[in-house]
């Protein structure tokens, strides 16, 4: 098997500075021009999540909390199905923002299928590193799918309850900065292994509960088996397609079951979410090679006490 080339990380349109400045102008008219229409909250939801999913702070934590915060829990935006289907923006946003890697990884696949053949006769030949990075979001993923299905059911039940949150976003973030401060920065993701995806896949799938993080546990983890902060940022964000697609793909009945009145909440949630999520990637890669997850961390156990403060008041 030919070597593939290693893809390289993609941008979409807003990958220079002054593109990804005009870009969220654009986007800040939008959610100006739909919170005037009657959307505010759909539009805060959307930009709760496109920020949550790719910060290392838990979206799936924010989406619970802002409903509850704000007194609009009942009204649908805090259901399930809006959380999914807000994810449908995030998805779109990571598989655009990284449409060259992606386009490698579906041109890789039948080598990937080639050499699994081998592998069965006991003649797996050669992996180029498009292969390996395939067959990795692909081993990470399953510990995280086997987990959702045994989950499920406390999913959208007990999970849900802000003092769980509060207790899993401190936890989160005192190891995401132990992991960042004190692991060397020593691979990249060109020196990922087995062990690495299945690990991370593992923490992936962990995240379900709220406030533990899809991208922070991932990163987490990463960190600490010395990755790098952008190899650990960019295989998190790859990894968070497929996983994602799943969740819409089980919740897909529910999303087309709303109600004709709830469309256009549903709609201008996707498209912030998607518009804001692809600035949250666009900053965190460039933010973190400069100051790491310090900061994420902070905020983390910030929130926490909040929630705690806000629990008791109430």
């Amino acid at each position: 098997m030919q070597e593939s080339t290693t893809p390289n990380t993609a941008r979409i349109s807003i990958g220079a500075r002054p593109t990804a400045a005009i870009f969220a102008i654009v986007t800040l008219i939008g959610c100006v021009v739909f919170s005037i229409m009657g959307y505010s909250q759909a539009v805060v939801m959307g930009i709760v999540q496109g920020l949550g999913e790719f910060l290392p702070i838990s979206s799936s934590a924010h989406l619970i909390l802002v409903p509850w915060l704000f007194g609009w829990e009942g009204n649908g935006l805090d259901s399930l199905t809006f959380d999914v289907a807000l994810h449908i923006g995030t998805l779109i946003a990571v598989v655009a923002y990284f449409w060259r890697d992606w386009l490698s990884l579906v041109q890789a696949a039948p080598g990937l299928a080639r050499w699994s053949f081998g592998a069965t006769r006991g003649r797996p030949g050669a992996l180029g590193s498009s292969e390996r990075l395939l067959l990795f979001v692909v081993m990470a993923t399953i510990p995280g799918g086997i987990l959702g299905l045994l989950l499920k059911d406390y999913v959208d039940g007990v999970f849900r309850s802000p003092l769980l949150i509060a207790c899993t976003l401190p936890i989160l973030g005192v190891l995401l900065y132990v992991a960042d401060r004190y692991r060397p920065q020593q691979r990249t993701i060109d020196q990922l292994t087995w062990k690495d995806a299945l690990a991370i896949g593992v923490a992936q799938g962990c995240a379900l509960i709220p406030g533990i993080s899809r991208s922070g546990a991932t990163m987490t983890t990463a960190r600490f088996m010395q990755l790098d902060r952008n190899a650990a940022a960019r295989f998190s964000f790859l990894l968070s397609a497929p996983i994602t697609a799943a969740a819409v793909l089980s919740e897909a009945r529910n999303i087309l079951a709303i109600s004709p009145a709830e469309v256009g909440t549903f709609v201008v949630g996707v498209l912030v979410s998607g518009a804001v999520g692809a600035l949250a990637i666009h900053f965190l890669l460039d933010y973190i090679r400069r100051a790491g997850f310090g900061i994420f961390a902070g905020y983390r156990v910030a929130l926490a006490l909040v929630i705690v403060a806000v629990w008791f008041a109430r």
